[in-house]
């Protein structure tokens, strides 16, 4: 029979060093930024029960969700987010935790959706939360993280914004324009979609929720400039709103003391979607506006208890790795792949072999990469390999320096070598205690020339 075939799932992605190179260098930044601001790691199983989704966001979840029954009759999904697995694990065990709890983790989470730039069926997430402070500080500090996160990966002000708003100032500002409180989640969700829908089917969305024409006309001009100071002009004798707004202001004062204001815009038409958050929510997007967001979240007072913990505020936000490599990409800001090794081991004959291994092995106790050839070669070979490799060095050992315990230390990007003992290297390192210096020895066995000039 033919051999088979398999592709990979839609929506899915293999790993090959280079990519995964930049995923690690997106995961080390996340790590960085996260432990400078305090933040304990934490992670949970990647398969949770069905009815923790459901819970939080309601039966259409599951449509999106990978889920099936467990060979127990469970009902089970791989996890679409982390929030509710983290309140899962705080409702069993935050009562005797010191607050505020301040934890980040860096989950593969799995949707069952159309695939498109910017979104895939799964991806690497940073989630930052901090439970159990409800000031406003707290939503400044993960901000702050968001923010830093993208900055630290060589993205600034010109590349990215962080757009901020307050649900709580969203209701005020229905209730003083006479939208009856039944209605407010519905003007939510229409207002968190009007910048997909357009302004004609928007309108056309409030007028059917049965909103008068004051009330749709002033959504509407929110909507199209949902700036700061559209808003204080438009609502400056309404007390209730301008009371909704402080908190806004102080958050705002909060970041331009550490010196990120100019990373954050306030934006009324930035609700998000879930209906579980309590108050101020921001999201990232690239200031080209040519990606979907880089990263969402807010506050969510009273997700704890939907899944049986302590009455705790808890505010945080997730940071996906699909979006954000495209916008390094874009950017210029993927890293070069690291080399495979930073010394190369060559030896001559096979004489000199198990004094290399020797070598090579001690040599990566010491914490150096250590590399050489799997079968017989010549010296030119094993240098052009060396290269290939992107060594530093390469560490030649012919019969003179096995007779003498030593080896020739060449570096790759300038040529200049000498030759030292063994114990020397391993004591002091291959540079040395002064590094490797011009015009010094040249190894019995070679006879000058960059590694692509010597003989096979």
């Amino acid at each position: 029979m033919p051999p088979q075939s398999f592709s990979r799932l839609p929506g899915f992605r293999d790993f090959v060093p280079g990519e995964l190179a930049l995923r690690n260098h997106v995961f080390e930044t996340w790590r960085r930024v996260s432990t400078r601001y305090g933040f304990h790691e934490y992670d949970g199983p990647p398969l949770e029960p069905l009815g923790l989704y459901v819970e939080k966001s309601g039966e259409e979840i599951v449509e999106q969700l990978y889920n099936f029954d467990d060979k127990g009759g469970r009902p089970v999904a791989l996890r679409p987010e982390m929030t509710p697995t983290l309140a899962r694990i705080l409702a069993e065990r935050s009562r005797g935790m010191p607050k505020p709890i301040r934890w980040f983790s860096l989950p593969q989470l799995f949707r069952y959706e159309r695939s498109q730039r910017g979104r895939l069926r799964e991806h690497f997430q940073l989630n930052v939360d901090i439970v159990g402070e409800s000031g406003v500080a707290a939503d400044a500090e993960v901000l702050a993280v968001a923010v830093d996160a993208v900055r630290g990966l060589g993205l600034g002000e010109d590349d990215f914004v962080a757009r901020v708003n307050d649900r709580r100032l969203v209701t005020r500002v229905l209730t003083a324009l006479g939208v009856a409180a039944d209605r407010h989640q519905d003007c939510l969700a229409v207002i968190d979609k009007a910048s997909r829908a357009g302004a004609d089917a928007t309108d056309a969305k409030l007028r059917a929720l049965g909103l008068d024409e004051v009330a749709t006309e002033t959504l509407g001009g929110l909507i199209a400039d949902g700036t700061w100071e559209h808003m204080s002009q438009r609502f400056a004798r309404a007390p209730s709103v301008l009371e909704a707004m402080r908190p806004l202001a102080e958050h705002r004062a909060i970041l331009d003391a550490m010196g990120l204001g100019g990373y954050v815009e306030f934006d009324f038409t930035v609700v998000r979607g879930l209906a579980y958050y309590t108050g101020i929510v921001f999201e990232l997007f690239d200031r080209a506006g040519e990606l979907r967001a880089i990263c969402g979240g807010g506050r969510y007072d009273r997700l704890l208890e939907l899944v049986g913990g302590e009455p705790l505020p808890a505010v945080g936000f997730g940071m996906g790795d699909v979006v954000l490599a495209e916008l390094l990409r874009d950017r210029g800001l993927v890293p070069p792949e690291a080399p495979a090794c930073d010394c190369w081991i060559v030896w001559v004959g096979d004489g000199e072999r198990d004094l290399g291994m020797s070598l090579a092995h001690r040599l990566r106790a010491s914490g150096y990469r250590v590399m050489y050839s799997l079968r017989p070669q010549g010296l030119g070979k094993q240098l052009k390999a060396a290269n290939r490799a992107g060594a530093a060095y390469a560490v030649i050992i012919g019969p003179d320096e096995a007779a003498s315990a030593s080896a020739t230390v060449r570096d790759l990007n300038t040529g200049i070598q000498d030759t030292r003992p063994i114990e020397s290297l391993i004591e002091s390192g291959l540079a040395g205690d002064h590094g490797i210096a011009a015009g010094s020895g040249t190894s019995p066995s070679l006879r000058g020339g960059r590694p692509e000039q010597e003989e096979a």
